[in-house]
């Protein structure tokens, strides 16, 4: 039976209907400082903690709930004699129910600016170490420590009148979860300076379950990383269509990234986590006419991610076409109307206004491991290339630019097709790199781009000259790659005799 409960939340949301609930129930309530406060504004009679303790606040607050006549009401085992005798001896009444939301040290230090005393104001003590109590005890107490677990809470409460032993084991995991999550998030900000720690304590929070995974027979879910600025789908509303699915985040997260190579109007368009059409333009109508364009057998049920507002005009082209997700920063009034038309196309609002969050990590997933490594933020100009056969005219530069950016975000081994800001063929994936430019070279021949003139991105060194060979003879005049091999001179000296112009980065984009 529920009798008394503490309640200590930093978080008030929802809690005036939880506490009436519980009086409603007759459960005697025992309340810290703030949180006394809130529930005596309401009208709701509760018995203050320095009643229990016999001791104010203290140290600003720092000092409320550490305290045995707290910590031994929570803990006392009921079918152990000598802690009922323990409890007895002091005259302390034993808690049922714990409810325990903890201060906000993520939301803190995840605001730009904040002072390092800021944030260690908000590392909680108490409230931890009351959950951990309570949850440890859960064969006699119920821990809560999430609003959503209210309503849950007072409904079996109100129909059996009390909370089964499987609830309160449920409780529990969900409170060691949290309070291991909150431990991680504050020793990641402690060890933030250094960029590799010794021990690494990810978080993750799950934000939606999925139907499946890549394959149906597999289970999948999306969790957000614990403490992150932003992540996938931060500041997006889905405005229209089926539920999200594994390989769509999949996908997205790929387009999401290449699209953020370009200022201008950009349209990127991604099948199986890879760019198959990208374009920048004037006009994002433009842009997305021309990524389309560029190969549109592949970017059947596809990807779009957009950079600008989608216009009635644009709307109606893409309404003509089979995607599975459209990303957009905004719709124009009547574009949403055409665009719902389509009733299983998932069109999502991106609301984010920031570029990306400096320090953010890439995780890989091994056997029993975890490969971790600094995301591949930089973004390629020429102040840092090198000019090493022939000679750049502005408007292949823009080309050999826009190239190398596309190609960064291409499944290595990686190379592309590109003209006038659009690209032409993509090759991916591929154990060899000549491999990559044969079928880079064929998908821009099927679908009847004329490769004169056209540039080529690589996204590691050429080790043979044998693929810029290739290249060359159907029309492509300047490469751009990251040079580095042994036979470098042989690959320069064969793209010199043909007059074409080889540029060299330095720097190579491997994504495997």
């Amino acid at each position: 039976m529920i009798k008394r409960a503490l309640v200590s939340v930093y978080d008030k949301s929802g809690l005036d209907e939880f506490a009436q609930g519980l009086v409603e129930l007759e459960v005697e309530i025992v309340a810290s400082g703030g949180t006394s406060a809130y529930l005596e504004e309401m009208g709701i009679q509760v018995t203050r903690i320095e009643e229990i303790t016999e001791v104010p606040e203290l140290l600003g607050g720092r000092v409320k709930t550490l305290h045995p006549n707290i910590h031994a009401a929570i803990l006392a085992r009921r079918d152990e004699p000598d802690d009922l005798s323990a409890l007895e001896a002091h005259e302390i009444r034993p808690f049922d129910l714990v409810c325990v939301n903890l201060y906000p040290f993520r939301e803190t230090v995840a605001r730009h600016g904040v002072r390092e005393e800021e944030a260690v104001e908000v590392i909680d003590i108490g409230g931890p170490a009351m959950l951990r109590a309570a949850a440890k005890n859960f064969a006699h107490v119920a821990p809560v420590c999430r609003g959503p677990q209210y309503e849950r809470v007072l409904e079996e409460l109100r129909r059996n009148g009390e909370l089964s032993l499987e609830t309160r084991r449920e409780l529990a995991a969900e409170a060691f979860s949290v309070t291991a999550a909150y431990e991680a998030s504050i020793a990641a900000w402690f060890m933030d300076r250094n960029s590799f720690p010794d021990r690494l304590i990810p978080a993750f929070e799950k934000v939606l379950d999925l139907a499946y995974g890549e394959n149906p027979h597999q289970r999948a879910a999306y969790y957000a990383e614990i403490g992150a600025r932003r992540h996938l789908l931060s500041q997006v509303d889905q405005l229209h269509g089926r539920e999200l699915s594994y390989n769509n985040l999949n996908d997205l997260n790929a387009a999401r990234l290449c699209s953020r190579e370009f200022e201008l109007p950009a349209c990127v368009i991604v099948k199986h986590a890879n760019p198959c059409g990208v374009a920048v333009a004037g006009s994002i109508e433009n842009a997305y006419e021309r990524a389309l364009a560029a190969d549109p057998v592949s970017a059947y049920g596809g990807i779009v991610v957009l950079n600008r507002p989608v216009s009635e005009e644009l709307a109606e082209l893409l309404a003509d076409q089979f995607i599975e997700v459209l990303f957009a920063p905004g719709f124009e009034d009547g574009a949403l109307e055409a665009l719902q038309q389509k009733p299983t196309t998932r069109i999502l609002l991106d609301r984010e206004r920031r570029r990306h969050a400096p320090g953010e990590r890439d995780y890989k997933r091994v056997l029993g491991g975890l490969l971790v490594q600094d995301r591949d933020w930089d973004v390629d100009d020429r102040a840092g290339m090198k000019v090493v056969s022939g000679s750049v005219s502005e408007t292949d530069w823009g080309d050999l630019l826009f190239a190398s950016r596309v190609c960064k975000h291409v499944t290595s081994n990686a190379i592309v097709l590109a003209r006038d800001l659009q690209t032409l063929g993509v090759g991916a994936g591929q154990m060899s790199r000549v491999d990559s430019v044969r079928i880079a070279l064929d998908k821009a021949r099927e679908l009847g781009h004329d490769l004169g003139g056209a540039v080529l991105a690589s996204d590691a060194f050429f080790p043979f000259a044998d693929g810029p060979e290739l290249a060359l003879r159907a029309g492509v005049t300047a490469f751009v790659q990251p040079g580095g091999s042994k036979r470098d001179g042989e690959v320069i000296a064969a793209v010199e005799k043909a007059g074409g112009t080889m540029v060299v980065t330095g720097r190579r984009h491997f994504r495997h």
